[in-house]
């Protein structure tokens, strides 16, 4: 019996969205996320899927309940447009996982998408994007003492990118984490004996992938009034590639309100450690 355990990550973006991300120099979604996961779970191996991708399943020869952990990244699509041919095989995933029993973890895209597929709601964010730093994320009472936020911080700081936002709960669902500006930041679902743990931020940036992000979505930011221009945008964006190169830089700290609970990796990931750690290995299936 293997006790190296199988992980199974899901890019939720449609291959025109990769391709746009890959031309700015930024990695894909599925690349970054194993290159996490093998950080963060030594001896690990992990598989990536695309199911946005017409007719793409899971690898030959494998069940999804071979699988010890499932983990989502986020994606461009807009989840409350189920009826989208690129979304429906992702929700009918995560439904398989509730069946299944997979434990489940992942980004933005995997809090919303968890949702729908256990009969919760999502909807364009009335405030518009939240993009960059996600400031002053709290720890509701349930997450303080949810095994997810173990060790965390009760408030912190996270690097953040989404148009959209979860608006009604599924039943057993549980709001974990919040901020003025977005009320589901974290969710845990249990749903048909499945468990998801999602988090509405991304543990896989760093601030590089973060300037890579903000340089392919330069003119959509712009448009949003993040930036008044493109020279604007291109300062910005060259301030975090700076301090991504030397952490020390107390000054672009400062300036940009970047502190240790996005800087320290340890820290950031450790959501992800905890899922490893609580559900994942416990409970591998070989």
């Amino acid at each position: 019996m293997s006790t190296e355990p199988r992980l199974l990550v899901v890019d939720g973006y449609s291959r025109a969205g990769r391709e746009d991300l890959a031309a700015g120099g930024a990695t894909t979604a599925g690349e970054l996320y194993r290159k996490m996961l093998e950080r963060l779970c030594a001896g690990c191996t992990v598989d990536v899927i695309y199911p946005a991708d017409p007719g793409v399943g899971l690898p030959e020869g494998t069940a999804l309940e071979q699988y010890d952990g499932l983990a989502w990244t986020g994606s461009s699509l807009t989840v409350w447009k189920a009826d989208e041919p690129n979304v429906i095989p992702q929700i009918e995933l995560m439904k398989a996982a509730y069946r299944h029993q997979v434990p489940s973890f992942g980004s933005c895209w995997a809090a919303q998408i968890g949702a729908v597929a256990a009969g919760g709601r999502c909807a364009a964010h009335p405030q518009g994007r939240e993009m960059g730093i996600a400031r002053k994320i709290f720890l509701t009472g349930e997450g303080r003492g949810h095994p997810l936020y173990q060790g965390k911080p009760a408030v912190f700081d996270a690097f953040i990118s989404h148009d959209d936002e979860v608006t009604h709960l599924p039943p057993g669902a549980v709001c974990l984490a919040s901020n003025a500006y977005t009320r589901v930041q974290a969710v845990a679902i249990t749903h048909q004996g499945g468990m998801l743990w999602a988090v509405q931020y991304h543990p896989e940036y760093d601030l590089h992938e973060l300037a890579r992000l903000m340089h392919c979505r330069t003119q959509k930011l712009i448009g949003l009034s993040f930036f008044a221009d493109e020279a604007d945008a291109t300062n910005y964006i060259a301030r975090l590639e700076a301090l991504h190169s030397d952490p020390t830089r107390k000054d672009l700290a400062w300036q940009l309100g970047i502190d240790s609970d996005v800087m320290n990796t340890d820290v950031r990931t450790l959501e992800v450690r905890n899922w490893i750690e609580q559900l994942v290995l416990p409970n591998i299936r070989r």
